[in-house]
């Protein structure tokens, strides 16, 4: 299940114990579409284990200035509230795979 992420609840949703992986869009990105139904496959596959969400950059200024995201899609991978990877620009499924089973 994939969540949506804002400005208000990214900081509780950091604070969990699973890993995070936030996918940040927007609706006008086609590259971010792609990458977008990615991450709505792998949030099934890895479903219990990681927490996915999405971050439309066009609604949520708070998160794209602190986290630096200037090109989307950007993917941040986080461990115990921490950023352990970042992904920018479309890649392939492996690619995310292999970042994600880094966080396990």
């Amino acid at each position: 299940m994939v969540l949506k992420v804002t400005d208000e609840n990214y900081k509780d949703l950091l604070k969990g114990e699973k890993p995070v992986v936030l996918d940040f869009w927007a609706e006008w990105c086609n590259p971010c579409r792609t990458v977008g139904s990615i991450i709505d496959k792998l949030s099934v596959e890895y479903d219990g284990k990681i927490v996915v969400g999405k971050v439309n950059v066009d609604e949520n200024n708070d998160m794209v200035f602190e986290y630096g995201i200037r090109s989307i899609p950007t993917l941040l991978f986080f461990k115990k509230g921490q950023i352990t990877d970042k992904q920018v620009g479309a890649t392939g499924k492996n690619v995310i795979i292999e970042k994600i089973d880094k966080l396990l």
